[in-house]
């Protein structure tokens, strides 16, 4: 459930040279069940961006296995180029609380990595590795694509992921143009760009469920605008095969703050 959070994320940028906050709320339905419910917050400036994300269980799943968890990140953005400062995690299950944090160097590279389990704290170094020097954090590559959506109208690229561990890259590809119709749990409808999203591993091994699925299946998504900002914004995700059945991501409400 903890890796589910990411294909909520959207990508806002704005368009003018001032900052913008927007927040997002989704709902994710796994089968025929309200599985989350997500609330997103990015904050974009000439300099710098921010990007929170609160994510939590609902329903049945949330009975069966309550779990929530915040993940934040801030950066810098130097000649068009997005260097993390900071990545920070926690998250709370039934039995479980969990934290991590990466700490960077003035040059956007991780140095170290706290985490915690159950208040147990541990320190790992992470030892200089040229492969990791143009890497950066998942929420980020998300950023990364906003910006070049808002300008360039497309999808197609390729980002090199460091999440203190492991490293891998992130691809979007384009998937043409579509239509959304509004449903029960999104009233959002119109003309829409379809991408998709797929994790290369880089051969690297992991038992995380969604890991593996989003190794094996791409993940799609459908980018439109708001209305009054014209900022792009993802309207839909969908995973179409996992263990529990096919998983759909759906916007219920945009708040855009200059």
């Amino acid at each position: 459930m903890k890796k589910f959070y990411l294909f909520f994320l959207p990508l806002i940028v704005s368009a003018e040279a001032h900052a913008a906050m927007v927040e997002h709320d989704f709902t994710a339905i796994l089968g025929v069940f309200n599985a989350s419910d997500t609330k997103f917050t990015y904050e974009l400036s000439p300099q710098d961006y921010a990007i929170r994300s609160e994510v939590k269980t609902a329903g049945v799943f949330d009975t069966l296995y309550p779990f929530k968890a915040i993940y934040s990140t801030t950066g810098n953005i130097k000649d068009k180029d997005f260097e993390t400062t900071s990545y920070k995690y926690k998250s709370q299950s039934r039995f479980t609380k969990r934290t991590k944090e990466l700490v960077y160097n003035d040059k956007g590279e991780p140095i170290y990595r706290l985490s915690s389990k159950n208040d147990e704290s541990k320190r790992v170094d992470i030892t200089p590795d040229v492969n990791n020097k143009d890497t950066t954090d998942l929420q980020t590559v998300f950023a990364k694509l906003a910006k070049q959506y808002n300008e360039l109208k497309f999808c197609d690229s390729r980002m090199e992921v460091f999440d203190g561990k492991r490293r891998f890259d992130v691809i979007f590809k384009d998937e043409g143009q579509d239509t959304l119709i509004k449903n029960e749990y999104s009233a959002f409808e119109g003309p829409a760009a379809k991408c998709s999203m797929y994790i290369d591993k880089l051969n690297s091994k992991d038992d995380d469920l969604m890991w593996e699925l989003t190794s094996q299946h791409p993940v799609y998504f459908w980018i439109m605008e708001e209305e009054k900002s014209k900022m792009p914004f993802i309207a839909r995700v969908s995973v179409e095969d996992t263990p529990l059945g096919r998983l759909d991501v759906y916007t219920k409400n945009i708040t855009v703050k200059d």
